[in-house]
């Protein structure tokens, strides 16, 4: 069973978290699961930006973006090369180390 390392967010997990995932769930469900609210303002549908993430390690074994995330990901705030949206990073059966970026282009961040 793969495991996600959250690093430390301020905010949002400011003792950061070490979460077991089941292949196949994204990373922003497992996230959400386990009290981390990462912002997701299109409800998960790959229509915003607000659950970009930073895999800094183990980008490699995810599923691979498809060009409608691409395209998404061009509009995110500090954008990076191992930058996904955390409603599209598949998760597969390797370890994941994540960053929440302390900042989204979401002006108003509503509880979900």
């Amino acid at each position: 069973m793969p495991q996600i390392i959250f690093l430390p967010h301020e905010e949002l997990c400011p003792e950061g978290a070490a979460i077991d995932a089941k292949s196949g769930d994204t990373v922003l469900d497992v996230a959400l699961k386990n009290g981390i609210s990462i912002p997701h303002a299109c409800e998960k549908s790959c229509a915003c930006t607000t659950c970009h993430v930073v895999i800094r390690e183990g980008f490699d074994s995810l599923e691979e973006s498809d060009e409608l995330e691409d395209d998404m990901l061009d509009k995110a705030w500090g954008l990076e090369p191992e930058s996904r949206l955390g409603c599209q990073a598949v998760i597969n059966d390797e370890d994941l180390v994540v960053e929440i970026p302390k900042y989204n282009l979401n002006i108003v961040n509503e509880e979900h």
